[in-house]
């Protein structure tokens, strides 16, 4: 027996941000990335609580990759208020630390439980729908991913106008994580029939937006439908859960500091010639693996059809490439700058390992061994983007 629950009530489109016009609280505690203060953003939220006259205090000590010493702060900060609501008002890094903060408050005191109300500001985390949140150890760098129903937001609003001031490179790399986080989910060995309508629906949106939304700022049908595909796609993985691809990914992140987005986006076609077992060396056979149907329908739902189901996925493969080189994204870790090749080789055998114990890896359609992933991490370094490996 499965199950599909969606607890998260979302509001979104034009002016969606008018729904906190509508709430009764008496205080709240805003949690806010920097950016989001300093540029302005945050009033957005405030003036429409200030029209209300609902007092609130702002915290926006959090920065990337939330540390776990942080969120402790945070925790205490949250207790000494008592907020009878509690808002994240940012991209991925502010919603997940308001997760952990969430929690980690109501386990230490049981009686505070605020309702959660999580406000993206950038678009490709779905954070404001999932039961996830992934915070670092920086002494370790290790990105530790949380999942409890306690995590999930009670509301989330979708407004466009947070993020039409996102710099082109952000929406390349989030646009990116919202592909990697459907295709994960579309062939994830926990999907469902309702989680792969919310995949798939993600994925066209996105393909057909990802780059208007790049190329004009201002482009607020794109900016919109894009909010909404991260949504979308976080409700589908929230269900079905991810695969390798993320599972690397973090690595990559809590090591080098890579974008995750990007980190996922150089991964994608690897993954998925990985999981197909497809390269473009290979010829049609009869026993191909399970998930070659998946990503066949997702090729189609795309409108890439070809000769037989090896052609059609080295030609999807080829279409994320050509989607990444338009909006001028690297294709491997040579091409990021900063990281020497003696540093990252040094730390693939750890990377692996932790890439292996990492929660998103569990819901794989094909099983990794430890070797399979170092071969992965070896050939990113300078991959091309018509490398026949892949």
């Amino acid at each position: 027996m499965q199950e599909f629950d969606l607890k998260t009530k979302v509001y979104f489109g034009e002016n969606a941000l008018d729904h906190l016009l509508d709430k009764d609280s008496k205080c709240a505690f805003i949690v806010a990335d920097p950016f989001t203060v300093k540029s302005g953003l945050i009033k957005n939220v405030t003036d429409r609580l200030d029209a209300t006259d609902v007092p609130y205090l702002i915290y926006d000590d959090v920065v990337p990759d939330p540390p776990m010493d942080k969120v402790i702060i945070g925790v205490q900060k949250a207790l000494d208020l008592r907020p009878d609501c509690i808002m994240a008002v940012g991209g991925g890094s502010a919603i997940d630390f308001t997760k952990a903060v969430k929690m980690f408050a109501h386990r230490a005191d049981p009686t505070f439980d605020p309702p959660f109300v999580a406000i993206p500001t950038t678009s490709g985390t779905g954070s404001e729908v999932t039961e996830v949140s992934v915070i670092t150890d920086p002494v370790k760098k290790i990105k530790y991913p949380l999942v409890s129903e306690e995590l999930i937001a009670d509301v989330a609003i979708l407004d466009a106008e947070l993020v039409k001031t996102v710099p082109k490179t952000i929406t390349a790399d989030t646009g990116m994580d919202i592909i990697t986080h459907a295709i994960e989910a579309f062939v994830s060995t926990g999907n469902s029939e309702f989680s792969d309508a919310l995949a798939e629906r993600a994925i066209k949106l996105c393909c057909r937006y990802l780059c208007r939304s790049y190329l004009n700022a201002n482009d607020m049908e794109a900016r919109g439908k894009i909010h909404v595909a991260s949504c979308m796609a976080g409700m589908a993985f929230n269900e079905a859960g991810l695969g390798l691809n993320h599972g690397m990914a973090h690595q990559l992140g809590a090591r080098f500091h890579i974008p995750h987005g990007r980190a996922n986006a150089m991964l994608l076609p690897c993954i998925i010639s990985y999981n197909s077992d497809i390269t473009n060396m290979t010829i049609p056979h009869e026993n191909l693996p399970a998930c070659v149907k998946k990503y066949c329908e997702i090729a189609a739902s795309l409108g890439i059809v070809n000769f037989n189901e090896v052609s059609t996925v080295r030609s999807f493969m080829n279409y994320i490439k050509i989607l990444t080189r338009e909006m001028d994204m690297p294709c491997c870790i040579k091409d990021v700058g900063g990281i020497t090749k003696e540093e990252y080789f040094a730390a693939i055998d750890e990377m692996a390992d932790a890439a292996l114990l990492d929660a998103t890896t569990k819901t794989n359609p094909r099983v990794p061994k430890k070797e399979d992933i170092v071969a992965i991490y070896e050939a990113l370094w300078d991959l091309h983007r018509d490398d026949d490996r892949y």
